[in-house]
């Protein structure tokens, strides 16, 4: 009895946090740069001198899912994509870096490259800085330079490069932020083999119909771990009447 209920009641909770994670991944299903997370789940028996009759459900672990999305071109100059494996490099207030797949950027006041949220994007030896009235183009490894919309002399200047990483994935956490972050100590290194696009960027990579047949899925199985709670609830009240009578 105490292992269906036991098994019953935390499975319910653990699926009611996956169905979470499933409608967070459906609303950013049109986020550029969104990676799609998954729960796991698995059984834990509950060690003790009693006899092991109990059984938790537990989150064993959360799964990003690192296929890249479907890049979409847009034209515009500060709009860069990560083509295959890698990460654009944020430097964060605290002095740390961040890391996100999303390269919508724009140019601060000031001339910083940025992204929306205010973030200085990390160049590798720092912030770069855009020079007023000029035309910026990027190269595959991230080298941005610009050229004077004025005066006689067209030169291309290098203004600096990206700071592009590829961290192995199995070291990587997502902030509450959404935001990517090394769980090594330190920042992730430069990576050469990281290669980007100017003018596009990347989708999301959720699939919209596996995260609505996953939706089903889990509703169905609350359900039923729900109806087990209540058999034995039926189960003890029918027991406990039998032992009275007696």
């Amino acid at each position: 009895m105490d292992r269906v209920i036991y098994t019953a009641m935390t499975g319910a909770k653990w699926t009611m946090e996956r169905q979470a994670s499933v409608a967070q991944n459906l609303a950013n299903a049109s986020t550029t740069g969104y990676r799609a997370e998954e729960h796991r789940l698995r059984a834990v028996p509950v060690k003790s001198e009693a006899l092991p009759s109990r059984a938790f459900v537990v989150d064993a672990s959360v799964k990003n899912d690192y296929t890249p999305g479907v890049l979409q071109q847009t034209g515009r100059t500060f709009d860069m994509a990560i083509q295959g494996k890698g990460w654009f490099a944020l430097a964060m207030p605290d002095g740390t870096e961040a890391y996100t797949r999303n390269g919508h950027f724009q140019i601060s006041p000031t001339g910083i490259l940025q992204n929306a949220n205010g973030l200085t994007v990390q160049g590798e030896t720092g912030p770069i800085t855009i020079p007023p009235d000029t035309e910026v183009t990027l190269g595959a490894d991230g080298t941005l330079s610009t050229v004077q919309r004025t005066g006689g002399v067209n030169q291309v200047n290098p203004v600096g490069r990206l700071k592009l990483v590829d961290p192995p994935e199995n070291t990587l956490r997502r902030g509450d932020d959404g935001l990517f972050r090394v769980t090594t100590p330190g920042p992730a290194p430069q990576a050469q083999n990281v290669r980007v696009v100017g003018g596009f960027l990347e989708g999301s990579n959720v699939n919209v119909v596996d995260q609505v047949v996953a939706m089903i899925s889990l509703a169905r199985q609350f359900e039923m771990q729900t109806k087990m709670l209540q058999t034995a609830e039926r189960n003890d009240q029918a027991a406990s009447q039998v032992l009275g009578n007696n």
